[in-house]
């Protein structure tokens, strides 16, 4: 297996933000008068950008329902989380260390909004320096389309079928298989991937410190 880059997908991934952005987002749509229900909110949201995340809760909620309030309400409840501080995932920093002690190239690829990702990866004290760093903004599609992969890895100038992705959500491992990418999907939170995510990825992983198992193995053998 032939390894140039890795490239990370951030929340529920990296950090543990997937649990408390669900539950901020639930609260603002509660105190609104509107059920943000786990199964809708799985389905529809997680993994992707925000602008598609407005555009399924218009879909759900119709008209009557304010996304500039909705906004308004969660972020004054993500910036109290934000000062609480984030948690990042169990053997990310140790697999980020391998990979930099190998010399492999590191991006991010993350449906988040640049200011935003870059305020939970402060949250999280996380101060690594990624070669590449493509936020939900910079690109016009969002995951499931491979456009964020494809921009991650010509920042990098390698080709993404020599790229592994690490993805959590079923739209992010989508998006990294259609770029080309060997992707290994390590479900957030025990959430089921849908089977065509889970036949999409090249392997599914129950967390970071196997996939940095199975890395070190294709790195050894490269």
């Amino acid at each position: 297996m032939r390894v140039d880059a890795v490239v990370f997908d951030m929340d529920g991934l990296m950090i543990d933000t997937e649990a408390p952005v669900q539950a901020c987002c639930q609260m603002a749509a509660s105190e609104m008068g509107f059920t943000l229900d786990d199964e809708f909110y799985v389905d529809a949201l997680v993994g992707r950008g925000w602008d598609d995340c407005y555009e399924a809760l218009s879909a759900r909620f119709g008209p009557v329902f304010s996304i500039s309030e909705f906004v308004r309400r969660f972020n004054d409840k993500w910036k109290l989380h934000l000062r609480a501080g984030i948690e990042v995932k169990p053997g990310l920093r140790e697999l980020l260390a391998m990979l930099r002690s190998r010399c492999v190239p590191i991006a991010v690829a993350t449906s988040t909004d640049s200011d935003e990702a870059k305020a939970s990866l402060a949250s999280a004290r996380l101060t690594e320096t990624f070669n590449a760093f493509v936020t939900g903004d910079q690109v016009k599609c969002g995951k499931p389309d491979p456009e964020i992969y494809l921009t991650a890895a010509a920042c990098l100038g390698v080709s993404p079928r020599a790229c592994v992705a690490l993805e959590d959500s079923s739209p992010g491992a989508l998006a990294a298989s259609r770029a080309g990418m060997t992707t290994l999907l390590i479900p957030d939170g025990g959430r089921t991937p849908t089977a065509e995510a889970s036949q999409a990825a090249f392997r599914v992983l129950p967390s970071l410190r196997e996939a940095r198992q199975l890395l070190e193995e294709w790195l050894n053998t490269c």
